[in-house]
């Protein structure tokens, strides 16, 4: 017997007020070479009036930041990835605080954090790194965009050790349930929900974005990766939002489109974005 396939739904047929924001993602990426500018389009169409692009170091965000130029509607963050700690030199450390002192689209310094699934970076290392892009967060008065994997206990420990409670952070794609969320929620921070929230296995998620006060509730894609249903499997774009948004609203209990405008509002605050840029 032939595996079902799944129905491709186009997220255009689906598309909400423009008002929503992809708070991250990785467009600058070989993925989107051949259609980046399409892809910006269709997000426009369906609805997202802002895109956050994450640099993962100084080295991507020079080499590649010229690919937005014509995109103002995209704004920049910028972090070396727990994965690439070793890679958080002392020069990496000065190029990215001159770039964030010199581009005004750079607001945030993200993703950073800890990442135990993969084997890439020794653990102390990472701390360090973390500890490292903090401090720069700090100097440059940006928030924070943390990724976690696996060392949700190890982040949230290293977090308030260093006097973070308080301080504008966004959690990356998060993909825990109510429990984590509550302690993030106690020190004052803000949760991303990235497209898994729409598979049926992740019930735990959907508890935990039923508690997020609305004004902490933000959305994103990392894409390419973590497309939400009906595109699982396949490359992701900003467009898809608006199934990960629904998903969450049923959660909820909530109008999609009220929660669209919310997250959209939520992110211009936490990035300090104007609706215009």
């Amino acid at each position: 017997m032939s595996k079902k396939s799944t129905a491709r739904i186009e997220p255009l047929t689906l598309a909400l007020p423009p008002v929503g924001v992809d708070s991250h993602a990785h467009l600058d990426g070989q993925e989107f070479d051949a259609d980046r500018d399409a892809v910006l389009e269709r997000a426009h169409a369906a609805g997202i009036a802002q895109v956050g692009n994450v640099f993962l170091g100084p080295d991507d965000y020079h080499a590649r930041c010229s690919r937005f130029d014509a995109h103002p509607n995209v704004f920049f963050i910028m972090g070396i990835h727990p994965c690439d700690g070793q890679n958080c030199t002392q020069d990496r450390l000065d190029a990215m605080r001159a770039a964030f002192v010199a581009d005004a689209r750079l607001k945030a310094v993200g993703e950073i954090g800890l990442d135990f699934y993969w084997p890439d970076c020794p653990r102390e290392i990472q701390y360090q790194a973390l500890r490292d892009q903090l401090a720069l967060a700090r100097a440059v008065q940006r928030p924070v965009v943390i990724h976690c994997r696996e060392a949700e206990d190890e982040t949230l420990m290293t977090l308030e050790a260093e006097g973070f409670a308080g301080y504008p952070l966004l959690w990356h794609c998060f993909g825990q349930g109510p429990e984590t969320a509550r302690r993030i929620l106690r020190n004052g921070w803000h949760i991303s929900v990235p497209g898994p929230v729409t598979y049926k296995a992740n019930e735990a998620l959907r508890e935990a974005v039923a508690l997020i006060p609305a004004d902490r509730l933000l959305l994103e894609t990392d894409a390419p990766y973590l497309a939400p249903l009906p595109w699982r499997g396949k490359r992701n774009e900003p467009a898809y939002t608006v199934f990960t948004v629904r998903a969450m609203a049923e959660a909820r209990g909530e109008n999609p489109e009220n929660l669209w405008r919310t997250c959209g509002d939520n992110a211009r605050r936490f990035f300090n974005i104007s609706h215009a840029e």
